[in-house]
């Protein structure tokens, strides 16, 4: 039995908000979205319209969101769950200063970029959701 990956799907409010931090903020390409009340998969956003589910990538990072209406229909456990659930997305990086200098400026910091005592440098950020997105490289 082999594992292959883990892709988080994040319970958001407002899915074109979540693109938009992670496309403008991160740097995350977008990969596709599901229109509100269709099942059609789309390639891109509309201002016009309202959207269930969006996917998006950078480098071997994939992420997924989907309105917390439909996150709690596709999945009844998780009604009334809050949003920024207690975990932590820890991403590994290259140029860690280089992603600090870039992120820090357009996202609120939550710890400052550190060196650890395991010898990481980490810092780390909440998204426009509220959840926690650790960035760390080997120091």
């Amino acid at each position: 039995m082999k594992f292959q990956k883990i892709t988080p799907n994040f319970s958001v409010r407002d899915v074109k908000e979540s693109v938009r931090f992670y496309r403008d903020v991160l740097g995350f390409a977008f990969g596709m979205a599901v229109r509100d009340g269709t099942n059609n998969m789309e390639n891109q956003i509309s201002d016009e319209y309202d959207y269930a589910y969006a996917m998006m990538r950078k480098d071997e990072i994939y992420v997924m969101f989907i309105e917390s209406d439909s996150f709690e229909q596709d999945i009844p456990a998780l009604e009334g769950v809050p949003q920024g659930a207690s975990v932590l997305f820890y991403i590994d990086v290259e140029n860690i200063d280089e992603v600090y200098d870039s992120i820090g400026k357009r996202a609120e910091i939550v710890k400052e970029l550190e060196t650890t005592w395991y010898g990481m440098r980490e810092f780390h950020i909440r998204d426009c959701n509220g959840y926690i997105l650790g960035f760390a490289e080997k120091a």
